[in-house]
C-alpha cells in the first residue's frame, strides 16, 4: 500500500501530540494527551519522562484509527520536543533516573552565578554561543551530579544514559535496551552548552569543564536524514527527522532564508531569526544556535529571543488568581476596558530570559490603583506578551542587518486577536499567522518528508505555506513609545528579588 502520510510526535511542555499530515501539508489527524507537571520546591519544574512515553504509545494508535489507516501508509516520523529538559535513564534497565528536570526549573541559578564570575561568560560564548543560564542542560547534569550520591561515577562507567526528550522517545521507539538508539540532532544539542557550535561536535573543553562523560551522552546528527526503523509502537516504519519545537515551528514557517523570522506563542515564546550558514553572535541579549541541518548541506544558524512566561501567565492568571474559567476567556475580559488603566504585569516566575537574562528577577504588578479592575489586569496581562515581543525584536534589529518586515506567528495565543493586534500596534509590522496553526508539528513532519523522499525540495514546502490571518499595525507611534517606556520601569522594578542567602 501506498504510503499517503507522514507522522509528526511533538512532546511539549505540557503535553504529547501525534498528528497525521497528507501530500498538502494538511493536517488530518490529531491525538493529544497531557502530562503531570511537577513542582516539588519553588522553582523546581519536572516531568515523569515515563508519563510521557507511555502517553506516547497510547496517542499513536489513536492517531492512526482516527482515519482508519494503519502503519503501512505512514511513509516516515519526525519528533519535535521541548528542548533543554534534561533525562538521565539508566542503561540496562531503560528505567529513568528520577524525573526529568524541565528547561523552566531554576535550581540552577547559584551555579550560573558562579559561572559568571569565573569563568565568565566569553568562555561559553566562545564555544557553543550560550551564556551560563538556568535554561541550559549541561548545569542541569553537573547539579544532579554534585546532588545525588553515586551518579557521576554510574555515568563514567557508562551505566547512564543522557538526553533531551527526543533521545528518550527515539532510544524507546527503537528498542531500547535491546539496541536502541541513542542520538540527538544539532539543533537540541545546540541547546545543552555541550556542543560547539561550528563543528557540531561535542566540545571537549566545555565537556572537561562540566564533568560530563563522553560515554553517557548521544550521537549527534543532522535533523533530517534516516536514522533508523521503529521497532516499537510503529515497527518498521522509518525515523527521519528530529528537531527542537522552536526551530521546527521555523521551518515549519518556511523560514528559509536569512532575515525571516517567526515568533511561537505557547507556555513560553521563542522568536527565532533565519541568518543563514553565518553564526551571528548577538551583542544584546540574543543566543546563536541551530536552525536545522538537513542531510549533509551546511547548517542553518538562527538568532533566538526566548521568553520564559507568556501563555503561562494566562493559566496562571486561570489557575491561581481564579479571574477567568478558560484561558479564551482572557480577551472578552480584557476588552471589558479600553486600556490598562496604568497597570503592568512582569511575568519573571523563573527569571527573565532575552534579552535580559536576570535569574534574579521575580514577576511584580506595578500602578495598581483602587481604579484597577479584573479587566485591567487581564489586558496588562496580554500585553505583558506584547512588550516582551517588542524587546527581543529590538534586539534582533540591532544584531543583524535586516531589519523585521513582518512577522509569522504561531501557537495557541494568535487565537487572541486582541493579542496580535497588539503585538502588530508595538511591532510597527505586520503579523501573519498561516493556515496550519501547528507549525511545530508540521516542521517536524516536513523535515521527515524531505528525508523520506516523501517532498522532493524546500520550495514544495513553500508553496505550501498560506496566510489564515493579518493583523497591521494601528496605534500612535507616541502613544507606543510612552507605553513601550513604562513596560521598561516595571521591569526595572522586577530586578534584584534573589539574593544570596544569609550566614546564620
Amino acid at each position: 500500500m501506498v504510503a499517503r502520510y507522514v507522522m509528526s510526535i511533538d512532546q511539549g511542555t505540557n503535553s504529547t501530540r501525534c498528528i497525521l499530515f497528507d501530500h498538502q501539508g494538511r493536517l488530518v489527524s490529531v491525538a493529544q494527551r497531557e502530562h503531570q507537571q511537577h513542582f516539588p520546591r519553588p522553582g523546581w519544574v519536572e516531568h515523569d519522562a515515563l508519563e510521557i512515553w507511555r502517553n506516547l504509545q497510547r496517542i499513536v494508535p489513536e492517531a492512526l484509527s482516527a482515519v482508519g489507516i494503519g502503519i503501512e501508509e505512514v511513509a516516515a516520523i519526525g519528533l519535535a520536543n521541548q528542548r533543554e529538559t534534561t533525562v538521565l535513564w539508566d542503561r540496562r534497565t531503560g528505567a529513568p533516573l528520577g524525573r526529568a528536570i524541565v528547561w523552566q526549573d531554576t535550581r540552577t541559578a547559584p551555579l550560573v552565578e558562579e559561572l559568571g564570575r569565573d569563568p565568565g561568560d566569553a568562555f561559553f560564548l566562545d564555544r557553543c554561543s550560550l551564556p551560563p543560564s538556568t535554561y541550559f542542560s549541561a548545569l542541569r547534569l553537573r547539579w544532579l551530579f554534585d546532588h545525588v550520591p553515586g551518579l557521576e561515577r554510574r555515568a563514567r562507567d557508562g551505566e547512564v544514559l543522557f538526553g533531551t526528550m527526543e533521545s528518550w522517545l527515539i532510544w524507546n521507539l527503537t528498542g531500547g535496551t535491546d539496541g536502541g538508539l541513542h542520538i540527538t540532532d544539532v539543533t537540541n544539542a545546540s541547546r545543552t552548552m555541550l556542543m560547539n557550535i561550528r563543528t557540531l561536535a561535542w566540545d571537549e573543553e566545555l565537556l572537561d569543564f562540566f564533568g560530563v562523560p563522553r560515554p553517557m551522552l548521544p550521537e549527534i546528527r543532522s535533523s533530517a536524514e534516516r536514522y533508523g526503523e521503529a521497532r516499537s509502537v510503529l515497527p518498521g516504519v522509518p525515523l527521519t527527522a528530529a528537531l527542537g519545537d522552536q526551530q521546527a515551528a521555523l521551518f515549519g514557517q518556511t523560514c528559509f532564508s536569512p532575515g525571516e523570522v517567526k515568533c511561537t506563542y505557547g507556555t513560553g515564546s521563542f522568536l527565532l531569526l533565519n541568518t543563514g550558514t553565518e553564526v551571528v553572535r548577538s551583542r544584546h541579549g540574543l543566543l546563536a544556535t541551530v536552525a536545522y541541518k538537513i542531510g549533509d548541506r551546511p547548517p542553518a544558524y538562527a538568532l533566538e529571543g526566548s521568553i520564559a512566561v507568556t501563555g503561562a501567565l494566562v493559566q496562571w492568571f486561570r489557575d491561581r488568581l481564579g479571574l477567568i474559567s478558560s484561558a479564551a476567556e482572557i480577551e472578552t475580559l480584557a476588552r471589558t476596558v479600553d486600556d490598562n488603566g496604568g497597570c503592568y504585569v512582569v511575568p519573571a516566575f523563573s527569571g527573565l530570559f532575552a534579552p535580559r537574562w536576570r535569574s534574579d528577577a521575580r514577576g511584580v504588578i506595578v500602578g495598581l490603583t483602587s481604579y484597577i479592575t479584573k479587566g485591567h489586569l487581564a489586558r496588562a496581562v496580554l500585553e505583558a506578551t506584547g512588550w516582551q515581543t517588542r524587546e527581543v525584536v529590538d534586539a534582533m534589529n540591532a544584531d543583524f542587518s535586516v531589519p523585521l518586515k513582518e512577522l509569522k506567528v504561531d501557537g495557541g495565543m494568535t487565537a487572541d486577536n486582541l493579542l496580535m493586534q497588539f503585538v502588530a500596534d508595538v511591532l510597527d509590522v505586520p503579523v501573519v499567522r498561516p493556515m496550519v496553526a501547528e507549525t511545530v508539528s508540521l516542521g517536524a513532519a516536513y523535515a521527515a518528508g524531505l528525508a523520506a523522499g516523501y517532498w522532493s525540495d524546500l520550495a514544495v514546502l513553500r508553496r505550501h505555506w498560506h496566510r489564515a490571518a493579518q493583523w497591521l499595525p494601528d496605534m500612535d507611534p507616541g502613544y507606543r513609545e510612552a507605553e513601550y517606556d513604562n513596560w521598561q520601569r516595571a521591569v526595572e522594578r522586577s530586578l534584584g528579588w534573589i539574593r544570596p542567602p544569609r550566614s546564620p
